[in-house]
């Protein structure tokens, strides 16, 4: 098993934190019950989509520009790839529903940390560089998958939303096995 430094579990707890606040900001109106639907809308979960995906984007092509390690290029160009069609499926089945992505506090908080993420990444090169992108996909990719798991498929109103979400899922456990398997040899 891989032994995570000081900074990837500092990652890893801030995507648990995302976690606890989409959970947080879902209940944020149930106080009183935790048996009824989550509050997101599909406007919110459309944002989350948009953001979630532009994030692994934004960093993939860090990655092609500053790694020199082959399986991280190759991961990384599978990420840019990947979360683009999922990007284009997603903006066009909004679209399509005449749904307008609604920014949320999700949204902010993924944003701000993708903005520290690709400072940090922007500053790193060769075997420092590989690790940092690649521990961060992991668990970047564990978040998510929680996320769309516990909270955006419960909470899509819409069916083909859901079905849209509930299709792209393996597709992300696959990421998340391939970051897995480069973070092993790093």
């Amino acid at each position: 098993m891989f032994n995570r430094t000081a900074s990837t579990t500092k990652n890893i707890l801030a995507s648990a934190a995302l976690l606890t606040l989409l959970t947080g900001c879902a209940n944020a109106s149930n106080t009183e019950s935790t048996t009824k639907e989550p509050s997101l809308t599909d406007a919110n979960i459309a944002a989350i989509v948009v953001g979630a995906n532009n994030i692994d984007i934004s960093a993939g092509k860090i990655a092609l520009a500053r790694s020199s390690n082959p399986k991280v290029k190759k991961f990384a160009q599978t990420m840019i790839t990947d979360h683009t069609a999922v990007l284009n499926a997603a903006v066009k089945l909004v679209t399509r529903l005449g749904v307008t992505p609604v920014s949320n506090d999700l949204v902010a908080i993924l944003s701000k940390q993708s903005q520290e993420h690709e400072a940090k990444l922007n500053t790193l090169s060769g075997a420092a560089f590989d690790k940092a992108y690649i521990n961060h996909e992991v668990a970047y990719h564990e978040a998510v998958i929680g996320v769309i798991e516990n909270q955006l498929i419960p909470g899509a109103h819409n069916q083909e939303l859901k079905d849209t979400l509930i299709s792209v899922l393996p597709a992300f456990k696959a990421h998340l096995k391939h970051c897995q398997m480069i973070e092993s040899t790093l």
